[in-house]
């Protein structure tokens, strides 16, 4: 019985190869085209784990390397009052981008596929996946443009007699209009994936509901958000993950020296420890730290949703 099913695991792997062997030779384009962004994901994302020692070293960028020194620099890390500062809106900013920017694609992904004008449908998709296009540079210029003391929607409410609003000139302000830019910048961009779940949703459960009189309020409800509840989770775990992240662009592009409050988060301290005062072994620690959190928070959410019956990520 036993060389038996040795024989039948080596007939296994034989297969495999062969099968292997033959979707290379039938497929060597696609293969050759997946060899460039390996090479980039190789390259900066994994190549890049070498230089996590520097957390732990008392490292010289005159000398290329550095004192072994254990945790200090953590230590020193989080002795800062920078740190608990970078911490609280790190977690304030992504976090309220998450509770408002999270369900903004599965809604307007539910209203497009609602739109039953197919020319409408899409030169709305088109409109609203293009600010994801745009980099922070240019999304940050157009916002001052539009939303500064002197920019075009003040100039607007100022000539209808009301007084200027301080959209980026005032921290609770400045914090309102770093969100709401967010989700109009993401939010397009995020209905593809829903509305790719919901074209896998069998069209013979809204038949069957519309033969029961569900009205379309009703198929949403107990057809469509339970057939792409998997995605949501899916999302949500990953979404989680980037809790303790955010784009250092983002921030960069929209900060200035009137709001002060919300500004200083982790990537901008990693920024400005590393490359503003040269202090690297303190910049990679607290990036070090940013990651494994964030890995923390996907590994609970991902145990939380298989809890709860989803499949999750791993």
């Amino acid at each position: 019985m036993a060389t038996e099913a040795a024989k039948q695991k080596t007939a296994a792997r034989a297969l495999r190869r062969g099968g292997l062997a033959r979707g290379l030779r039938r497929d060597w384009e696609l293969y050759l085209l997946l060899l460039l962004p390996m090479l980039f994901v190789l390259v900066f994302k994994y190549g890049s784990y070498v230089g996590l020692t520097v957390a732990f070293q008392d490292y010289k960028i005159l000398k290329g390397t550095g004192v072994w020194t254990g945790f200090q620099n953590f230590e020193k890390v989080f002795r800062t009052r920078d740190f608990a500062r970078s911490f609280r809106n790190t977690l304030l900013l992504n976090g309220l981008d998450l509770v408002v920017g999270f369900p903004m694609p599965i809604l307007l992904a539910l209203l497009l596929n609602e739109v039953r004008n197919r020319y409408f449908k899409k030169v709305s998709q088109t409109l609203l996946y293009l600010p994801h296009f745009l980099s922070w540079v240019i999304i940050g210029s157009i916002a001052y443009q539009l939303f500064s003391l002197s920019g075009i929607v003040n100039t607007v409410i100022e000539g209808a007699g009301g007084k200027a609003v301080p959209f980026l000139q005032e921290n609770t302000h400045w914090l309102v209009s770093y969100i709401v830019i967010g989700v109009w910048q993401t939010m397009g961009w995020g209905t593809i994936v829903y509305l790719a779940a919901i074209t896998g949703i069998n069209p013979e459960l809204y038949e069957a509901a519309i033969v029961d009189g569900a009205s379309r309020f009703r198929q949403v409800l107990h057809i469509t958000l339970p057939g792409i509840r998997a995605t949501i989770v899916t999302l949500l775990i990953m979404n989680l993950g980037r809790v303790m992240g955010g784009s250092f662009e983002r921030v960069y592009s929209l900060m200035n020296v009137a709001t002060t409050e919300y500004i200083y988060t982790i990537p901008v301290q990693v920024y400005r420890w590393g490359l503003e005062s040269g202090k690297y072994s303190q910049a990679t620690a607290l990036g070090l730290f940013q990651s494994i959190i964030g890995l923390a928070l996907v590994l609970l959410s991902d145990f939380a949703a298989k809890r709860i019956g989803e499949e999750g990520l791993l």
